[in-house]
């Protein structure tokens, strides 16, 4: 009776123990995670691959299945894992490292299964039949730091310009007169947001130790100018008007009077 009672006391203390452990386990885990989770939510940073939809809806239909990952032929897209600062088993890429190059039959694409990458936002519509067309990618936006780029400082450096798959395009270069010098040039590099794909194949070739021109998601990248402003010179934009509701004017205290009263008087111009 003895030597039972010791034996189902062991038993009980090494089912107790285990159950710890297991707790601890688990609680440990769930620290863990909730730490890569703080990570991802604090770098929106993120480029997608070619065709992706807005951000929220990706990741509502990205199923983490890799496969556009898989069909990439350069290896430009990864999936992220913990560290990566980006939410999990969700596709990437890093331009500096490795640049989307634009092919032609957009790989990546036509392999998601739902939806997550839309085939339709890089296709057109050629004698009834749909092309893809890579130059209506948007993955993100090429953004130039003037400070660091070295064309804006007047040493002729035009290796983005050269790399653009859409020169010309995408990205041009602007000729200015250099008034230190009086005898040179600046040739700067000019993007443009319309056409611009966020491929990154500029960022990967700029010459500077940090890249001067950077790809950047679109929603950090580009304004908005709101319903209120309108190009007066292009017949279509008026129509932007039609959704403008409401009292848009810019209400200050200069525009409580007539242009006449506060041009004609002394007070400051801009005060």
């Amino acid at each position: 009776m003895e030597t039972t009672d010791k034996i189902a006391i062991s038993d009980r203390r090494k089912f107790l123990a285990l159950m710890a452990q297991s707790g601890g386990f688990m609680a440990l885990g769930g620290m863990v995670w909730t730490g890569y989770l703080e990570e991802a939510k604090s770098a929106p940073l993120v480029l997608r691959p070619p065709a992706a939809v807005l951000e929220k809806d990706f990741m509502r239909l990205c199923i983490k299945c890799g496969q556009c990952v898989v069909a990439c032929p350069y290896h430009t897209l990864s999936l992220a894992k913990p560290g990566d600062t980006k939410p999990l088993g969700t596709p990437f890429f890093i331009p500096r490292e490795v640049p989307c190059h634009m092919c032609t039959d957009i790989p990546c694409v036509p392999v998601c299964p739902t939806g997550a990458l839309d085939e339709k936002s890089v296709s057109k519509i050629t004698e009834g039949v749909f092309e893809l067309d890579i130059t209506k990618a948007r993955m993100g936006l090429a953004v130039v730091d003037v400070q660091s780029c070295i064309a804006f400082w007047g040493i002729q450096c035009d290796a983005c310009y050269r790399a653009c798959p859409i020169m010309d395009s995408a990205i041009k270069l602007e000729y200015r007169r250099n008034e230190r010098t009086g005898k040179h040039a600046y040739l700067t590099p000019i993007v443009n947001s319309l056409t611009c794909t966020g491929c990154g194949l500029c960022e990967r070739a700029c010459v500077t130790e940090k890249a001067a021109i950077h790809v950047l998601p679109l929603e950090i990248a580009t304004g908005n100018i709101g319903s209120h402003y309108i190009k007066g010179w292009e017949q279509g934009d008026e129509q932007r008007l039609e959704k403008a509701s409401g009292d848009v004017t810019t209400h200050t205290k200069r525009s409580e009077k007539s242009a006449t009263d506060y041009l004609n008087s002394n007070e400051e111009m801009f005060k």
